[in-house]
């Protein structure tokens, strides 16, 4: 008899199409599907046809039975179902996950055999990231962060980078069913905010951001001089010298002039009225606490005084020649000696 009843399941499942098993043109169409749980369902046929009894079942579990106006609800489900003894409707009150399934009613008067499947599902609330610890070293720590659900069924997890995907690679691994989210020797860029998108076949929900502290650098230093790559200036002119360093948490700078350090920190040197004293080795040195990390950045600057320019130069050869010809002239006065 099991077996029997087994291949008729089987035959009753293959006949399943797009969610409905029916005979000939009777279907059973569910009020909801998918279901929440608390929810109640009427899986009735369509077209409405009447019975004079039959029997409801659920994976091949019964239900209940009816005889005309008489029906039997088996302990499985005392209390939550009712049969229609008219239509065969078969009513499920206050669903649970475990009612999900293929229901299938068969009648004698008249003869018939038609199922649904149902789905009942919890919906998704409150979903929070755990993760621990969020202040990290570039390349020598890793980050791990563990998605949750307070209630929730059927769960499917997709991680965001801010609006990007997360998806697995060398460094990113994502486990526990895709709860999990793990990436080894984070860099800079894992700052995030990551998120968890939680999604079930009735309900989705976003937790709240986590942002991961990187500490990283100095490095990627720079140094320029009144904003140009030429280090050669005239005395009396201003100079600014511009250093930056990439660096988490922001790097101190501090300044030197021919290795000796200055009273002066932060990006900006400023020389006034520059003199050729001034010439020699500037150097912008940055460190961070956290990194424990020190690195510096030279440029060599030469002040020099301006050559003549060409007007000056003119100005110099008239002045000259004017000069050799007052000497002509005073040489070939009466009394030359």
């Amino acid at each position: 008899m099991e077996k029997r009843g087994e291949g008729t399941l089987a035959i009753i499942m293959l006949a399943l199409i797009q969610g409905f098993l029916s005979t000939g043109a009777v279907e059973v169409r569910p009020s909801m599907n998918p279901a929440v749980v608390g929810a109640s369902v009427t899986l009735s046929l369509s077209p409405s046809t009447a019975l004079n009894g039959g029997s409801w079942t659920v994976g091949g579990s019964l239900i209940l039975t009816w005889t005309g106006a008489q029906q039997a609800v088996f302990p499985s489900h005392t209390g939550r179902a009712t049969v229609d003894v008219q239509t065969g409707a078969l009513t499920l009150t206050s669903v649970t996950v475990a009612d999900s399934g293929l229901y299938v009613v068969q009648s004698v008067k008249p003869q018939l055999q038609a199922g649904a499947s149902l789905s009942v599902y919890v919906l998704i609330s409150n979903v929070t990231l755990k993760a621990n610890p969020t202040d990290l070293m570039e390349f020598n720590s890793s980050a791990v962060v563990t998605c949750s659900v307070s209630s929730g069924s059927s769960l499917s997890f997709l991680w965001l980078n801010s609006s990007s995907e997360v998806t697995g690679s060398d460094r990113v691994q994502i486990t526990d069913g895709n709860s999990t989210l793990t990436i080894v020797n984070v860099t800079r860029y894992d700052q995030g905010p990551f998120r968890c998108l939680v999604i079930n076949p009735l309900s989705n929900s976003t937790s709240a951001p986590v942002n991961f502290t990187i500490n990283y650098g100095p490095d990627n230093m720079a140094l320029t001089v009144n904003g140009q790559n030429t280090t050669s200036f005239s005395v009396g002119s201003n100079l600014t010298l511009l250093c930056s360093a990439q660096s988490g948490p922001e790097a101190r700078l501090q300044w030197a002039f021919r290795g000796e350090t200055l009273n002066t920190t932060g990006p900006l040197l400023e020389l006034l009225s520059v003199s050729e004293k001034q010439s020699g080795s500037y150097s912008c040195l940055a460190s961070n606490h956290r990194t424990n990390v020190n690195r510096n950045i030279t440029t060599n600057i030469m002040v020099a005084k301006s050559p003549l320019s060409g007007s000056e130069q003119r100005r110099v050869h008239v002045g000259l020649l004017s000069l050799l010809l007052l000497v002509g002239v005073l040489s070939s006065l009466p009394g030359k000696l």
